[in-house]
């Protein structure tokens, strides 16, 4: 999975509950409702007078919620799963996770997945851009999408099958240890970080570094790229080894991957802290994305997932994946 999906289910994910931070229509329903039903009280609609009502008129005028400027999304419309088939949907261009040439590594859990269930495996390919799991999964072009964070909100997921972890990036030949987001030289290094889309939304670790004051020194590669060359995630990596950047912050499997190209010349750690209070997390759980409704799929390749459990963690061992799941040295490729 790449980092594409991460800030988009972090950003679902920590959505405020404070009053304070409510949108105003909804603090307007929360003043309604404490002068209606007071704030311990819950009495039956019927139960009301024509008294309350009046005397809640008055802050009803005056919090009248305006117009709603979203639309809610539209149910699931129940679309059956294939019988002959793995049909999976991924990026046709973003190794180490996937590639038409079926290079990656998502590419090898898939077909693990389909030889168990005595399948083949039929992809839909599509670049992982915005609006990916509305037009592939939930259009019924595929049934599973195999890399996404296990508490996605547009799949059913099934049991992570591995946690990773986003990285520091250097040059092996040029010193620089850095292992937290609180070590002062990055106040003074040029730091690449990933931004996710064309719109330049924040990763995690430019959020934690924005938190700290770090700001100037920070440059931003889009996890899109140019998708006219290969690989377009890999260009930050690229960065780090031709000098464009000091120190890289980019997502484990990525790093891992491609550092593995250069034998010797970069230096891969985690990141820490694993979290950022109140919520900005840096590692994530990895599951197996199904359309919602799909319960039979779930249950089946979660079976398989656990039955394979030491076929997945050669595979990703093979492609340098970094675990937070399994036992982490400081320093997982050099």
């Amino acid at each position: 999975m790449s980092s594409r999906f991460l800030e988009q289910n972090r950003r679902e994910r920590s959505r405020p509950h404070r009053e304070h931070s409510r949108r105003p229509w909804e603090r307007s329903r929360s003043r309604l409702h404490e002068c209606r039903f007071g704030t311990n009280l819950r009495l039956p609609l019927i139960a009301l007078t024509l008294a309350l009502i009046s005397a809640c008129a008055t802050t009803a005028e005056k919090t009248k919620a305006p117009e709603k400027r979203y639309i809610e999304p539209p149910a699931q419309t129940k679309i059956a799963a294939s019988e002959t088939a793995l049909h999976v949907c991924a990026d046709p261009n973003n190794l180490p996770f996937s590639n038409e040439r079926q290079e990656g590594f998502e590419n090898k859990i898939a077909e693990l997945i389909a030889k168990d269930m005595n399948r083949p495996v039929e992809y839909t390919w599509w670049a992982q851009r915005r609006g990916f799991f509305r037009n592939t999964l939930r259009a019924g072009l595929c049934d599973v999408v195999i890399g996404v964070p296990a508490s996605f909100e547009l799949a059913a997921t099934t049991k992570p099958y591995y946690r990773s972890t986003y990285v520091f990036v250097t040059r092996s030949d040029r010193g620089i240890n850095i292992e937290s987001f609180d070590d002062p030289q990055l106040r003074e290094l040029t730091v690449g970080v990933q931004m996710i889309g064309d719109d330049g939304a924040n990763s995690p670790p430019a959020h934690a570094l924005s938190n700290r004051g770090i700001v100037t020194n920070v440059r931003g590669y889009t996890v899109y790229g140019d998708y006219k060359r290969d690989n377009p995630p890999a260009q930050i990596i690229d960065a780090v080894l031709n000098k464009e950047v000091d120190v890289a912050v980019a997502w484990g499997p990525l790093a891992g991957y491609f550092a593995n190209r250069h034998p010797g010349k970069l230096t891969v750690r985690p990141v820490s802290p694993e979290i950022d209070l109140p919520y900005l997390p840096f590692t994530y759980d990895i599951a197996v994305g199904i359309r919602r409704g799909e319960d039979q799929l779930k249950d089946t390749i979660e079976k398989i997932l656990d039955r394979r459990r030491s076929d997945i963690d050669a595979i990703l061992a093979s492609y340098k994946v970094p675990r937070t799941d399994q036992a982490l040295t400081k320093e997982v490729a050099r």
